[in-house]
């Protein structure tokens, strides 16, 4: 199953402009690397609020947020279902209606919920609405919560094809081919590797490296977006950064503090 919908068009921020030579008309993207907020969404949307609005005065066309920004990466499924959110209900447009305005379109994490089913999902916002959602594919063990998702849905934004992978989705190659497949440039990929400390520093180097595997195969940019801090023996450090097609790290955030990533990426 496919889907492709066409879109409308306080902290520090790094700003990568990328070789001219190579378009003359990249476009601006952004990534957050963000505190992490558990079951605070008042708190989490106006630090979300305030990233949008120093993407849209970067000149930023797209902006991508972490996995489970929202609400948190809450995976207990007591807490995950008490902080979910329906799509089409009255509150997630309550929330919605808070949200800048002009703005990127925007692709943040959320515990999604269906009926009686939870996701862990990637909304793709623009103008004060959803514009579509991608559902994390390839679950941890510890998310049993979750319903996988089967759908490997692409945007259009000013020329811009975009797919989307959610953290531990990257370490499957047909997660990121059938992106591919559909004539995208690009994967965004919102992730949080909130982790014990000893498992966050074995992995502190991999990401990247698992990351650029897929860029590799199938000759994609990527661009993560990661939290960063410690809480309960757990530590994340990212990382946030922007891979090219070669699979080498065009630009990343420091490891360990909240910023925005701004890059302009050639176009396909």
């Amino acid at each position: 199953m496919t889907e492709k919908v066409e879109l409308a068009g306080n902290r520090p921020s790094r700003r990568y402009p990328h070789s001219a030579t190579e378009s003359p008309t990249p476009m601006r993207i952004a990534a957050a690397q963000t505190p992490e907020f558990r079951a605070d969404v008042p708190a989490a949307l106006a630090h979300m609020a305030g990233v949008m609005q120093q993407a849209q005065r970067e000149g930023a066309a797209l902006l991508c947020l972490p996995e489970g920004f929202l609400q948190g990466y809450l995976t207990e499924a007591e807490s995950a279902r008490r902080n979910a959110l329906d799509l089409g209900s009255p509150a997630f447009a309550d929330l919605l209606a808070q949200l800048p305005e002009p703005a990127p379109t925007t692709v943040v994490g959320l515990i999604e919920a269906e009926g009686e089913d939870l996701y862990n999902t990637a909304v793709v916002i623009a103008g004060r609405s959803v514009a579509g959602r991608y559902r994390k594919r390839h679950l941890l063990a510890g998310e049993t919560c979750f319903r996988a998702g089967d759908a490997a849905p692409v945007f259009d934004l000013e020329g811009l094809r975009f797919g989307i992978n959610i953290c531990f989705d990257t370490n499957f190659a047909e997660t990121a081919a059938d992106v591919a497949r559909q004539g995208a440039s690009l994967i965004l990929c919102p992730a949080n590797n909130m982790m014990r400390q000893a498992a966050a520093i074995a992995w502190k180097d991999k990401h990247n490296a698992v990351r650029a595997e897929r860029c590799r195969e199938t000759g994609l940019w990527l661009m993560s977006a990661d939290v960063t801090g410690a809480r309960d023996g757990r530590v994340a450090w990212g990382p946030t950064a922007v891979l090219t097609p070669a699979g080498e790290v065009a630009a990343q955030l420091p490891l360990d503090a909240p910023g925005l990533l701004v890059f302009d990426l050639p176009a396909a």
